[in-house]
């Protein structure tokens, strides 16, 4: 009987796994990208739900499967390091749910934050950047948070007001991000759009998962601008080239004619297009675009290069940075 009651003790006081864990102790308005930071290494995650509890300071993680939780919980009951977020030690538990259920109001509700579904890409397929310039088409977009779950990879756009939201939502659902601003091997990406029950999001830092675009002031997480602090070498193991605001564009298979205005609508997507310049260059056709900006190069010539102007593979844009950084253009009459 004695053993029989010891055994009954232990099960009573042992924790039944599941592929919810329970995290507590974290730090005040913890983000969910900050869970999910802590949690993907062992396993894909697909729900979360972030400042529970009186102090708001606990949250649940649900993983795919349920051997991906039992791994993060055995890791750490193993480890000398505790789990930590923001230096907080965290402390993990299996939850007595077997799935997160969210009393999030429908994607029916209208609400000033949209929940965009990208289907047909990877999370690197398509960047903040592009994310940002589809929907900035509609007003000013205030912030953006990227992630992955079951259901694919998706971000949260927050406008000024619902009435933004909407005409957004409206234009864009069911439609597909422009061929020119994706990766060549992405052959369909859809948009699913709905509405959030978010109304301001909660955004730590700048990175290539997180903008707020109202405040210049937040900090940049240096790990995760996409390369732009890694060190200057190109896949080849040769050193990058210098980085300027004014690209060089060379144009070819040139089916159609391509002129100051035709620039100006492509490279314009990415930001403020101050000058213009085209010159004929051993047969072919080129071009300097000038920017404000580094950045603003560097993006655009990211998303461009190797991309066509027409569909069909016409007009192919070949990019590198002009040693050039204001450009001496007249204005002909």
């Amino acid at each position: 009987m004695s053993s029989a009651g010891a055994g009954q003790q232990q099960f009573r006081y042992t924790q039944t796994p599941s592929k919810v864990l329970h995290l507590r102790n974290l730090p005040w308005e913890c983000a969910e990208e900050e869970l999910v930071e802590l949690c993907k290494p062992f396993g894909k995650i697909v729900n979360t739900k972030c400042n529970v509890g009186a102090n708001r300071n606990q949250a649940f993680v649900e993983f795919a499967d349920l051997n991906q939780a039992i791994s993060m919980v055995s890791y750490y009951a193993s480890s000398s390091e505790p789990a930590q977020v923001r230096g907080k030690t965290v402390y993990i538990q299996y939850s007595n749910r077997q799935e997160i259920v969210n009393n999030k109001s429908s994607g029916d509700v209208v609400g000033n934050v949209l929940l965009v579904t990208i289907e047909g890409v990877e999370a690197g397929d398509v960047s903040i950047d592009v994310i940002h310039l589809v929907f900035s088409a509609f007003g000013f977009v205030h912030k953006i948070a990227t992630f992955e779950k079951a259901a694919g990879f998706q971000a949260l756009i927050q406008f000024s007001d619902s009435g933004t939201a909407s005409e957004a939502r409206n234009a864009l659902d069911g439609r597909s991000i422009p061929r020119y601003l994706l990766p060549e091997h992405v052959t369909s990406c859809l948009l699913r759009i709905s509405f959030s029950a978010h109304t301001d999001l909660n955004i730590k830092f700048q990175s290539h998962r997180s903008r707020d675009y109202t405040n210049p002031y937040l900090p940049v997480n240096p790990s995760a601008i996409d390369g732009t602090l890694q060190p200057t070498l190109g896949p080849d193991g040769k050193k990058k080239e210098p980085e300027s605001n004014v690209l060089l564009a060379s144009i070819e298979n040139m089916q159609y004619a391509v002129t100051v205005d035709v620039l100006h609508t492509v490279f314009s997507a990415f930001g403020t297009v101050q000058k213009i310049a085209i010159f004929e260059k051993n047969g072919g056709m080129q071009a300097l675009i000038q920017y404000p900006d580094v950045a603003t190069a560097a993006v655009a010539k990211d998303s461009l290069e190797g991309h066509c102007i027409y569909d069909g593979g016409y007009c192919k844009l070949h990019l590198s940075y002009s040693r050039h950084t204001d450009l001496n253009v007249k204005v002909q009459i």
